[in-house]
């Protein structure tokens, strides 16, 4: 028989010891026990016992504070956040930045100069909890000016003329600094420069080439690049000097998912307005929103079936990583590894994916370089435990849209909810057979349009279409609306910005009217009978005619009948009144006396 005891307070603190890591150094005084008091600790005067304790000799660096209890008792009561802050405030008479810890060996609770902070449940390692005081926010507009000069230095420089070519370039380059900060450094030559990138590319995917063997594709891709040896040391040197400065920014706590690739394709697409592929690469703000309304989790395996750059991935990887309380948690190395799944038919832009996962510190992703239109594609989908579909597909019959849509959807599991960009009109003007087989097994839950100018210069309008895996429609209505504005703006030169800050009320109101079906501000919420339309339904404006209008009709028709040409005559019926005629005017009236028989112009 099974009894389950809780653990007491000392065992606890024993656990906890070792997870936070709390050893003494020659730079740092750290421990566990109940019986070393504050005056020990170097704090004159101070009886009070903390569980733990991390103090740096350097006063300016982070201290840690941990108070531990029994498994038993609940953390969050009033004492036992009285307790942690007491002791806390003592360290703080010290040390100016101080994290609190309050841990029963189930729940954690932390506190950054006794103010409240968001962590995991699960106790992680004092790196962590030090990083609350030195994570750095992200200056996403220095990202797009970096990328503008790497993209015009490479093409105008280096002569990368390919557009993939130069994002490709840029990403490994990218890699080799994320894993190795010595592989670019100012002064190399070219031959140096080009041969330390090709080298530390393939020791960062040694490891996970064991698990993929097609992550040698993007080595492959990187060599078969072409470009000028060039001998101008501060074109390299600036390239080196950008390239830095973005991985400094990738690397923060802070970075939330806004896709590197994505910024690259913001900045690229104004020379290219699409690929050859049929790819229409999604925007940022909508890879949050798909991953919202799914409701996903950082428990959820995610699958993008035509992944691209890797947009979807990278989202729901940051998404899963923030609810888990950060990158350097346990359960965010599980979630790099073992949650997310992609499938990239094109050969450079999979390479261009492999990188995107690489730059985010993630060799392991389960990515694919295959043809998601043929059965081992499908085997492939099967053999995982996919939970949620989030995918941009090509649009284009050619490439075979529809049957990717239903490839997926007869590859996951019973209840999977699958998000689904395509065309407003896609599922009425393909083979309605082919629409009839999905809705017989899968069921078409929710339409949402998307912004007209979602997809800047594609001329393409979309919706995101949502199915439920395994039930058919017979008949079910489907919910639909309209998310007419983004709150985006044109910015020349590098598409549409959300340069007012709009786009996160918008989000949280759309999401939450999605999971609610229903649209109480703007009123566009509708019910689509599936057997009328699969597509949501943009009301007519209403015909509406005034007085004015049918006098204008007509006087039209009159002057038709009797040869006076509308225009001429009303010109010079204009030219009679302003000029020719007596006005007089009050506050309220204009009054225009046109001039008798021989006084003026004949007007008609």
């Amino acid at each position: 028989m099974n009894v389950n005891v809780n653990r007491t307070e000392d065992e606890v603190r024993d656990s906890a010891k070792l997870i936070l890591g709390f050893e003494s150094t020659k730079t740092v005084n750290s421990g566990c026990g109940q019986i070393t008091t504050f005056n020990q600790l170097g704090f004159p005067g101070v009886a009070d016992k903390p569980d733990g304790w991390y103090l740096p000799k350097d006063k300016n660096e982070v201290a840690i504070i941990l108070e531990t209890k029994a498994e038993n008792i609940d953390i969050d009561t009033k004492k036992c956040v009285e307790e942690i802050r007491k002791n806390c405030t003592i360290a703080m008479t010290q040390y100016g930045r101080v994290v609190g810890i309050l841990y029963n060996g189930i729940e954690t609770r932390a506190f950054k100069n006794n103010s409240p902070i968001d962590v995991p449940n699960e106790l992680q390692g004092k790196a962590f909890y030090i990083k609350k005081f030195t994570e750095e926010s992200i200056d996403k507009e220095l990202i797009f000016r970096l990328t503008a000069r790497i993209n015009n230095c490479l093409h105008s420089e280096f002569g990368i003329k390919n557009l993939y070519h130069r994002m490709i370039f840029t990403a490994c380059a990218l890699v080799a600094e994320r894993y190795n900060k010595n592989a670019l450094m100012m002064g190399m030559d070219y031959a140096t420069f080009h041969q330390s990138i090709l080298s530390t590319l393939s020791k960062s995917l040694a490891d996970s080439r064991k698990q993929n063997q097609k992550l040698d594709t993007l080595l492959e891709v990187y060599a078969e690049i072409r470009m000028n040896s060039t001998e101008n040391q501060v074109a390299i040197d600036n390239f080196i000097g950008w390239v830095k400065d973005i991985s400094a920014s990738i690397n923060s706590n802070h970075w939330r998912g806004e896709d590197v690739m994505g910024i690259f394709f913001n900045e690229f697409n104004r020379y290219k307005k699409k690929s050859e592929s049929g790819q229409v690469f999604t925007p940022d703000h909508i890879t949050s929103f798909m991953y919202r309304i799914l409701g996903c989790t950082m428990d959820d395996y995610i699958l993008d079936a035509t992944c691209g750059s890797g947009a979807f991935l990278v989202k729901a990887m940051s998404n899963m990583m923030v609810e888990a309380g950060g990158v350097d948690t346990n359960k965010a190395k599980s979630i790099k590894s073992n949650h997310l799944f992609g499938i990239e038919f094109d050969r450079e832009i999979f390479a261009l994916a492999c990188a995107n996962m690489l730059i985010h510190k993630d060799g392991k992703t389960n990515l694919e370089q295959m043809d998601t239109r043929t059965d081992k594609a499908c085997e492939w989908m099967q053999s995982k435990p996919i939970t949620k579909v989030m995918m941009n597909p090509p649009y284009e019959n050619k490439y075979g849209c529809i049957k990717i849509v239903e490839n997926v959807l007869n590859s996951v599991s019973k209840g999977t909810l699958c998000a689904f960009i395509l065309p407003d009109k896609k599922l009425e003007k393909v083979s309605q057979k082919a629409v009839k087989r999905i809705l017989n097994n899968h069921r078409l839950i929710k339409i949402i349009k998307m912004p007209e100018a979602l997809f800047f210069g594609q001329g393409v309008t979309t919706s995101i279409f949502v199915f439920e895996v395994g039930t058919p429609q017979k008949g079910k209505e489907i919910f639909g609306c309209y998310l007419e504005d983004d709150g985006l703006e044109t910015v020349k030169n590098q598409g549409r910005h959300d340069i007012k800050g709009k786009w996160a009320d918008i989000e949280d109101y759309w999401a939450d009217s999605v999971y609610k079906q229903a649209d109480a501000e703007f009123n566009t919420g509708q019910w689509i009978n599936p057997k009328e339309h699969l597509s949501y339904q943009t009301p007519e404006k209403p015909f509406e005619i005034f007085e004015e209008d049918f006098r204008r009709t007509a006087m039209n028709y009159l002057m038709f009948q009797d040869g006076i040409n509308t225009k001429e005559f009303g010109d010079k019926l204009l030219n009679a009144a302003l000029y020719s005629g007596d006005i007089t005017a009050t506050k309220t009236v204009v009054t225009i006396k046109l001039a008798k028989d021989g006084e003026a112009d004949d007007a008609d």
